[in-house]
Protein backbone atom coordinates (compact mmCIF):
# COMPACT_ATOMS: atom_id res chain seq x y z
CA UNK A 1 0.00 0.00 0.00
CA UNK A 2 2.79 2.39 0.90
CA UNK A 3 4.48 1.74 -2.45
CA UNK A 4 1.33 2.67 -4.38
CA UNK A 5 0.84 5.80 -2.29
CA UNK A 6 4.42 6.81 -3.04
CA UNK A 7 3.94 6.17 -6.78
CA UNK A 8 0.86 8.41 -6.80
CA UNK A 9 2.61 11.11 -4.79
CA UNK A 10 5.65 11.24 -7.05
CA UNK A 11 3.75 10.65 -10.29
CA UNK A 12 6.06 7.74 -11.13
CA UNK A 13 3.26 5.32 -11.97
CA UNK A 14 3.74 1.78 -13.22
CA UNK A 15 1.94 0.75 -16.38
CA UNK A 16 0.39 -2.29 -14.72
CA UNK A 17 -1.00 -2.66 -11.19
CA UNK A 18 -2.52 -5.78 -9.66
CA UNK A 19 -4.61 -5.29 -6.51
CA UNK A 20 -5.81 -8.47 -4.85
CA UNK A 21 -6.83 -10.03 -1.55
CA UNK A 22 -9.68 -10.52 0.89
CA UNK A 23 -10.09 -6.88 1.88
CA UNK A 24 -12.27 -5.73 -1.02
CA UNK A 25 -12.74 -2.26 0.51
CA UNK A 26 -9.02 -1.46 0.24
CA UNK A 27 -8.81 -2.97 -3.24
CA UNK A 28 -11.58 -0.60 -4.40
CA UNK A 29 -10.06 2.40 -2.63
CA UNK A 30 -6.66 1.93 -4.26
CA UNK A 31 -8.22 1.11 -7.63
CA UNK A 32 -10.00 4.47 -7.59
CA UNK A 33 -6.93 6.35 -6.37
CA UNK A 34 -4.81 4.87 -9.16
CA UNK A 35 -7.45 5.61 -11.78
CA UNK A 36 -7.64 9.27 -10.71
CA UNK A 37 -3.85 9.55 -10.73
CA UNK A 38 -3.59 8.01 -14.21
CA UNK A 39 -6.21 10.27 -15.80
CA UNK A 40 -6.16 14.03 -16.09
CA UNK A 41 -9.04 16.36 -15.31
CA UNK A 42 -11.52 13.63 -14.39
CA UNK A 43 -11.38 12.07 -17.87
CA UNK A 44 -13.89 9.19 -18.04
CA UNK A 45 -13.93 8.74 -21.81
CA UNK A 46 -10.68 6.78 -21.78
CA UNK A 47 -11.62 4.31 -19.04
CA UNK A 48 -12.58 0.81 -20.17
CA UNK A 49 -13.88 -1.74 -17.66
CA UNK A 50 -14.05 -5.50 -18.02
CA UNK A 51 -15.66 -7.41 -15.18
CA UNK A 52 -16.42 -11.03 -14.37
CA UNK A 53 -15.39 -14.40 -15.63
CA UNK A 54 -15.50 -14.90 -19.38
CA UNK A 55 -14.18 -11.52 -20.53
CA UNK A 56 -12.60 -11.51 -23.99
CA UNK A 57 -8.81 -11.21 -23.85
CA UNK A 58 -8.53 -10.37 -27.59
CA UNK A 59 -11.06 -7.56 -27.05
CA UNK A 60 -9.02 -6.23 -24.11
CA UNK A 61 -5.85 -6.29 -26.21
CA UNK A 62 -7.59 -4.55 -29.13
CA UNK A 63 -8.82 -1.81 -26.81
CA UNK A 64 -5.34 -1.39 -25.36
CA UNK A 65 -3.97 -0.89 -28.86
CA UNK A 66 -6.58 1.80 -29.59
CA UNK A 67 -5.22 5.31 -29.07
CA UNK A 68 -6.91 7.31 -26.28
CA UNK A 69 -9.40 10.02 -27.29
CA UNK A 70 -7.80 13.48 -26.90
CA UNK A 71 -5.67 12.29 -23.97
CA UNK A 72 -2.27 10.81 -23.24
CA UNK A 73 -3.48 7.66 -21.56
CA UNK A 74 -6.15 4.98 -21.71
CA UNK A 75 -6.89 3.11 -18.47
CA UNK A 76 -8.11 -0.47 -18.68
CA UNK A 77 -9.66 -1.90 -15.52
CA UNK A 78 -10.14 -5.65 -15.11
CA UNK A 79 -12.15 -6.82 -12.10
CA UNK A 80 -12.74 -10.35 -10.81
CA UNK A 81 -12.05 -11.89 -14.20
CA UNK A 82 -10.25 -14.92 -12.68
CA UNK A 83 -7.62 -14.57 -15.41
CA UNK A 84 -5.00 -14.89 -12.69
CA UNK A 85 -6.32 -18.35 -11.91
CA UNK A 86 -6.69 -19.64 -15.48
CA UNK A 87 -6.97 -18.42 -19.07
CA UNK A 88 -4.60 -15.47 -18.74
CA UNK A 89 -1.77 -16.76 -20.92
CA UNK A 90 -2.43 -14.46 -23.92
CA UNK A 91 -2.79 -11.42 -21.69
CA UNK A 92 0.43 -12.34 -19.89
CA UNK A 93 2.28 -12.40 -23.19
CA UNK A 94 0.77 -9.07 -24.27
CA UNK A 95 1.62 -7.30 -20.99
CA UNK A 96 5.30 -7.95 -21.58
CA UNK A 97 5.11 -5.18 -24.21
CA UNK A 98 1.75 -3.36 -24.11
CA UNK A 99 0.86 -0.17 -25.98
CA UNK A 100 2.64 2.76 -24.33
CA UNK A 101 -0.58 4.77 -24.19
CA UNK A 102 -2.44 2.15 -22.11
CA UNK A 103 -2.29 1.43 -18.38
CA UNK A 104 -3.84 -1.52 -16.57
CA UNK A 105 -5.45 -1.81 -13.15
CA UNK A 106 -6.34 -5.41 -12.35
CA UNK A 107 -8.42 -6.13 -9.23
CA UNK A 108 -8.99 -9.71 -8.11
CA UNK A 109 -10.10 -11.40 -4.90
CA UNK A 110 -8.00 -14.52 -5.50
CA UNK A 111 -4.92 -15.15 -7.63
CA UNK A 112 -2.66 -18.07 -8.43
CA UNK A 113 0.87 -16.82 -7.80
CA UNK A 114 2.20 -19.64 -9.97
CA UNK A 115 0.37 -18.37 -13.05
CA UNK A 116 2.24 -16.78 -15.92
CA UNK A 117 0.08 -13.66 -15.70
CA UNK A 118 0.96 -13.08 -12.04
CA UNK A 119 4.67 -13.52 -12.77
CA UNK A 120 4.47 -11.12 -15.72
CA UNK A 121 2.77 -8.45 -13.60
CA UNK A 122 5.35 -8.88 -10.85
CA UNK A 123 8.13 -8.41 -13.39
CA UNK A 124 6.73 -5.56 -15.47
CA UNK A 125 4.36 -3.85 -13.02
CA UNK A 126 3.45 -3.99 -9.35
CA UNK A 127 1.29 -6.45 -7.38
CA UNK A 128 -0.18 -5.49 -4.00
CA UNK A 129 -2.01 -7.85 -1.67
CA UNK A 130 -4.73 -6.45 0.60
CA UNK A 131 -5.46 -8.87 3.42
CA UNK A 132 -7.73 -8.46 6.42
CA UNK A 133 -6.41 -5.75 8.73
CA UNK A 134 -5.46 -6.44 12.35
CA UNK A 135 -7.37 -4.98 15.30
CA UNK A 136 -4.84 -2.20 15.94
CA UNK A 137 -4.99 -0.99 12.34
CA UNK A 138 -8.81 -1.05 12.32
CA UNK A 139 -8.95 0.89 15.58
CA UNK A 140 -6.62 3.54 14.19
CA UNK A 141 -8.66 3.76 10.98
CA UNK A 142 -11.99 4.15 12.83
CA UNK A 143 -10.54 6.76 15.19
CA UNK A 144 -9.25 8.71 12.18
CA UNK A 145 -12.73 8.78 10.62
CA UNK A 146 -14.36 9.83 13.90
CA UNK A 147 -11.78 12.58 14.45
CA UNK A 148 -12.67 14.12 11.08
CA UNK A 149 -16.33 14.07 12.16
CA UNK A 150 -15.45 15.63 15.56
CA UNK A 151 -16.76 12.57 17.43
CA UNK A 152 -15.26 10.82 20.44
CA UNK A 153 -15.38 7.20 21.55
CA UNK A 154 -13.85 5.35 24.52
CA UNK A 155 -11.44 2.45 23.98
CA UNK A 156 -13.97 0.06 25.52
CA UNK A 157 -16.82 1.24 23.31
CA UNK A 158 -14.58 1.06 20.24
CA UNK A 159 -13.71 -2.54 21.11
CA UNK A 160 -17.40 -3.34 21.53
CA UNK A 161 -18.15 -1.76 18.14
CA UNK A 162 -15.43 -3.75 16.33
CA UNK A 163 -16.40 -7.00 18.07
CA UNK A 164 -19.88 -6.55 16.64
CA UNK A 165 -18.86 -5.50 13.13
CA UNK A 166 -16.05 -8.00 12.55
CA UNK A 167 -12.98 -7.10 10.52
CA UNK A 168 -14.58 -6.41 7.13
CA UNK A 169 -13.78 -2.75 6.42
CA UNK A 170 -16.77 -2.26 4.12
CA UNK A 171 -19.10 -3.43 6.87
CA UNK A 172 -17.30 -1.27 9.46
CA UNK A 173 -17.60 1.81 7.24
CA UNK A 174 -21.30 1.14 6.63
CA UNK A 175 -22.00 0.72 10.35
CA UNK A 176 -20.01 3.88 11.13
CA UNK A 177 -22.15 5.88 8.71
CA UNK A 178 -25.31 4.62 10.40
CA UNK A 179 -23.86 5.47 13.79
CA UNK A 180 -22.85 8.99 12.75
CA UNK A 181 -26.32 9.69 11.34
CA UNK A 182 -27.85 8.50 14.60
CA UNK A 183 -25.54 10.70 16.70
CA UNK A 184 -26.62 13.99 15.10
CA UNK A 185 -25.18 16.80 17.27
CA UNK A 186 -23.89 14.63 20.12
CA UNK A 187 -20.10 14.41 20.40
CA UNK A 188 -19.53 11.21 22.40
CA UNK A 189 -20.46 7.75 21.08
CA UNK A 190 -21.58 5.42 23.87
CA UNK A 191 -21.88 1.64 24.09
CA UNK A 192 -25.64 2.09 24.19
CA UNK A 193 -25.49 3.91 20.84
CA UNK A 194 -23.53 1.04 19.29
CA UNK A 195 -25.87 -1.60 20.73
CA UNK A 196 -28.92 0.32 19.47
CA UNK A 197 -27.76 1.02 15.92
CA UNK A 198 -25.02 -1.33 14.71
CA UNK A 199 -25.66 -4.79 13.35
CA UNK A 200 -23.17 -7.31 14.73
CA UNK A 201 -22.47 -9.91 12.08
CA UNK A 202 -19.53 -12.25 12.40
CA UNK A 203 -19.15 -12.27 16.18
CA UNK A 204 -22.89 -12.71 16.74
CA UNK A 205 -22.94 -15.63 14.32
CA UNK A 206 -20.10 -17.26 16.28
CA UNK A 207 -21.85 -16.58 19.62
CA UNK A 208 -25.11 -18.05 18.29
CA UNK A 209 -23.22 -21.03 16.87
CA UNK A 210 -21.72 -21.83 20.29
CA UNK A 211 -25.17 -21.37 21.86
CA UNK A 212 -26.52 -23.93 19.40
CA UNK A 213 -23.70 -26.30 20.32
CA UNK A 214 -24.52 -25.80 24.01
CA UNK A 215 -28.12 -26.77 23.21
CA UNK A 216 -26.97 -29.85 21.28
CA UNK A 217 -28.44 -28.39 18.08
CA UNK A 218 -25.80 -29.29 15.50
CA UNK A 219 -28.24 -28.55 12.65
CA UNK A 220 -28.61 -24.93 13.79
CA UNK A 221 -24.83 -24.64 14.38
CA UNK A 222 -24.11 -25.89 10.86
CA UNK A 223 -26.67 -23.50 9.38
CA UNK A 224 -24.85 -20.59 11.04
CA UNK A 225 -21.53 -21.96 9.79
CA UNK A 226 -22.82 -22.01 6.21
CA UNK A 227 -24.13 -18.44 6.67
CA UNK A 228 -20.62 -17.34 7.65
CA UNK A 229 -19.18 -19.06 4.59
CA UNK A 230 -21.78 -17.23 2.48
CA UNK A 231 -20.50 -13.97 4.02
CA UNK A 232 -17.13 -15.00 2.52
CA UNK A 233 -15.54 -15.72 5.88
CA UNK A 234 -12.70 -18.24 5.36
CA UNK A 235 -13.12 -21.51 7.25
CA UNK A 236 -9.75 -21.00 8.97
CA UNK A 237 -10.87 -17.70 10.45
CA UNK A 238 -14.18 -19.22 11.57
CA UNK A 239 -12.16 -21.93 13.32
CA UNK A 240 -10.01 -19.28 14.99
CA UNK A 241 -13.13 -17.43 16.17
CA UNK A 242 -14.69 -20.65 17.50
CA UNK A 243 -11.46 -21.36 19.38
CA UNK A 244 -11.41 -17.79 20.74
CA UNK A 245 -15.02 -18.16 21.88
CA UNK A 246 -14.33 -21.41 23.74
CA UNK A 247 -11.23 -19.84 25.30
CA UNK A 248 -13.20 -16.81 26.51
CA UNK A 249 -15.93 -19.06 27.90
CA UNK A 250 -13.32 -21.11 29.76
CA UNK A 251 -11.78 -17.98 31.30
CA UNK A 252 -15.19 -16.57 32.23
CA UNK A 253 -16.32 -19.86 33.77
CA UNK A 254 -13.13 -20.22 35.83
CA UNK A 255 -13.51 -16.67 37.20
CA UNK A 256 -17.24 -17.07 37.83
CA UNK A 257 -16.67 -20.28 39.79
CA UNK A 258 -14.15 -18.41 41.93
CA UNK A 259 -16.89 -15.95 42.82
CA UNK A 260 -15.71 -12.96 40.78
CA UNK A 261 -18.43 -10.37 40.03
CA UNK A 262 -19.40 -9.53 36.45
CA UNK A 263 -17.56 -6.18 36.39
CA UNK A 264 -14.28 -7.76 37.50
CA UNK A 265 -14.66 -10.66 35.05
CA UNK A 266 -15.17 -8.14 32.25
CA UNK A 267 -12.01 -6.28 33.28
CA UNK A 268 -9.84 -9.40 33.57
CA UNK A 269 -11.00 -11.01 30.32
CA UNK A 270 -11.07 -7.74 28.36
CA UNK A 271 -14.77 -7.60 27.54
CA UNK A 272 -17.31 -4.85 27.90
CA UNK A 273 -19.52 -5.37 30.97
CA UNK A 274 -22.63 -5.91 28.86
CA UNK A 275 -20.86 -8.55 26.76
CA UNK A 276 -19.36 -10.25 29.82
CA UNK A 277 -22.87 -10.85 31.14
CA UNK A 278 -23.80 -12.70 27.94
CA UNK A 279 -20.64 -14.80 28.18
CA UNK A 280 -21.34 -15.68 31.83
CA UNK A 281 -24.81 -16.91 30.90
CA UNK A 282 -23.44 -18.95 27.99
CA UNK A 283 -20.54 -20.38 30.03
CA UNK A 284 -23.01 -21.71 32.60
CA UNK A 285 -24.23 -24.18 29.98
CA UNK A 286 -20.86 -25.93 29.71
CA UNK A 287 -18.71 -28.09 31.96
CA UNK A 288 -15.10 -27.03 32.41
CA UNK A 289 -13.87 -30.35 30.99
CA UNK A 290 -16.02 -29.86 27.86
CA UNK A 291 -14.51 -26.45 27.17
CA UNK A 292 -10.96 -27.75 27.64
CA UNK A 293 -11.60 -30.67 25.25
CA UNK A 294 -13.15 -28.29 22.74
CA UNK A 295 -10.04 -26.09 22.78
CA UNK A 296 -7.82 -29.13 22.30
CA UNK A 297 -9.91 -30.27 19.33
CA UNK A 298 -9.80 -26.76 17.81
CA UNK A 299 -6.01 -26.91 17.98
CA UNK A 300 -6.07 -30.39 16.43
CA UNK A 301 -8.35 -29.23 13.60
CA UNK A 302 -5.99 -26.31 12.95
CA UNK A 303 -3.05 -28.74 12.72
CA UNK A 304 -4.98 -31.13 10.41
CA UNK A 305 -5.77 -28.25 8.03
CA UNK A 306 -2.26 -26.82 7.97
CA UNK A 307 -0.68 -30.24 7.51
CA UNK A 308 -2.99 -31.03 4.60
CA UNK A 309 -4.71 -33.92 6.37
CA UNK A 310 -8.19 -32.37 6.01
CA UNK A 311 -9.73 -29.63 3.87
CA UNK A 312 -10.60 -26.41 5.73
CA UNK A 313 -14.38 -26.46 5.33
CA UNK A 314 -14.71 -30.16 6.12
CA UNK A 315 -12.49 -29.98 9.20
CA UNK A 316 -14.55 -27.16 10.76
CA UNK A 317 -17.80 -28.87 9.79
CA UNK A 318 -16.73 -32.10 11.53
CA UNK A 319 -15.77 -30.14 14.64
CA UNK A 320 -19.19 -28.45 14.79
CA UNK A 321 -21.04 -31.74 14.31
CA UNK A 322 -18.89 -33.45 16.96
CA UNK A 323 -19.58 -30.86 19.63
CA UNK A 324 -23.17 -30.24 18.64
CA UNK A 325 -24.02 -33.89 19.19
CA UNK A 326 -22.34 -34.63 22.51
CA UNK A 327 -23.23 -34.03 26.12
CA UNK A 328 -21.68 -31.10 27.89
Amino acid sequence: MQRITEDIKTGQLKQIYLLYGEEAYLVRQYRDRLMEAMLSGGDKMNVNRYEGKGVSVPEIIDMSETLPFFADRRVIILENTELLKSGGEKLAEYLKNPAESSSFIIAEREVDKRSGLFKTIKKYGYAAEFGRQDAKTLQKWVLGILKKENKQISAQTLQFFLEGCGDDMENIRRELEKLLCYMLDRDVITTEDVAEICVPQIQNHIFDMITAIAAGDSERALHLYYDLLALREPAMRILALISRQFNLLLQVKELAEKGYPQALIAEKVGLHGFVAGKYMKQAAGFRMSFLKRALEDCARADYDIKSGKLAERLSVELLIVKYGNRKK
